[in-house]
């Protein structure tokens, strides 16, 4: 790999500007009145019905958009650890649009499962985890060997620990199917790993790391 993908001058990355669109929008949750509720849940929140209404811009902004302290948290502390890396490999810009592809791809698997396979196309959602899942599939396909946190405490390889979220998410899809599971974007995460899967098969495979 050409040494300037591993260059860490970058003076505030494309990564920490994401985290911060997150924060402001979680803001706007926070603070919003009635009216403002429903503005944020017309325009933050993506479902097959929301498309269908003609509410596309929904795709992407439900990607910047989290409403509960505990989920942005997560999401952030994840995005910063994988994210960056993937950032220095990939730069700023090339890194952006495959984060923001991610999460549009994210959305729209969301979107087509509520809507076929749940039953559900008013069921929206919202939240970076899918995008997120995207970064943290190519990174474990690039770096498989390395350790990551399970849980934030077990250390083991990133192909197994990826093989071992994915494997979670298609037994919640399957349970969600079925009329049982938890309220967890399953559709959206798969969705994400599975771009981040194809980026790396079409444009990372040949790479050297």
């Amino acid at each position: 790999m050409r040494r300037e993908y591993f260059s860490t001058s970058l003076r505030f990355p494309v990564v920490k500007w994401i985290i911060l669109l997150n924060i402001l929008v979680f803001f706007f949750w926070r603070i919003a009145g009635r009216d403002g509720f429903i503005f944020m849940e017309n325009n933050f929140l993506v479902s097959w019905q929301s498309c269908v209404e003609g509410r596309v811009w929904t795709i992407l902004t439900s990607v910047f958009s989290h409403n509960m302290f505990l989920h942005i948290f997560v999401n952030m502390y994840v995005f910063f650890g994988f994210g960056m890396v993937m950032e220095n490999l990939l730069g700023p810009f090339k890194f952006l649009k495959f984060y923001l592809l991610a999460g549009i791809t994210s959305s729209l698997s969301h979107s087509v499962v509520s809507a076929w396979i749940m039953g559900e196309p008013e069921l929206p959602a919202l939240g970076a985890s899918g995008a997120i899942s995207g970064v943290v599939m190519c990174y474990c396909l690039l770096f498989p060997k390395r350790k990551i946190l399970l849980l934030g405490i077990i250390p083991i390889p990133a192909i197994m620990g990826i093989f071992l979220v994915v494997g979670l998410d298609l037994w919640g899809l399957f349970a969600q199917a079925r009329g049982g599971g938890l309220p967890i974007g399953h559709g959206a995460h798969l969705g994400g790993a599975l771009y981040g899967a194809l980026y790396y098969f079409f444009f990372l495979k040949k790479v050297r790391i």
